[in-house]
């Protein structure tokens, strides 16, 4: 029994490392993607948006999976239901960034496109 109780108090010592390492690396990609955002926004170069928002999503996967495992260690249903619209927030963030980059991207390609295009003639 006692064996038991160690397992589990190293397990969850384990988890809150992982939910803490997840989410330090989510905070630096936001902060480097930031940086980098503004250092590419003073030199007028283009695709800052799109730098921006693949820098969010990817610091919301982070996030994301810090949450997910945050569910290992919960025990009351009030946390998980918080834990529940948390997660379907980000989710539907990072659903949305998605879809943007998506956009940005196709966007991007018809600029070059239409530049490429008017440079043959």
């Amino acid at each position: 029994m006692k064996l038991l109780q160690v397992l589990e108090e190293v397990f969850e010592v384990g988890v809150r490392y992982g939910i803490l390492l997840m989410e330090f690396v989510g905070v630096m990609v936001i902060l480097i993607t930031a940086v980098k955002s503004i250092i590419q926004f003073c030199n007028k170069a283009s695709g800052v948006r799109l730098t921006l928002a693949s820098g969010i999503a990817l610091a919301l996967e982070f996030k994301l999976g810090g949450e997910v495992l945050r569910t290992v260690v919960v025990r009351e249903w009030s946390e998980i239901l918080l834990l529940g619209a948390i997660i379907s927030i980000r989710a539907a963030l990072t659903l949305l960034i998605h879809w943007e980059i998506k956009h940005e991207n196709n966007g991007i390609g018809i600029e070059r496109y239409e530049i490429s295009k008017n440079d043959a003639k």
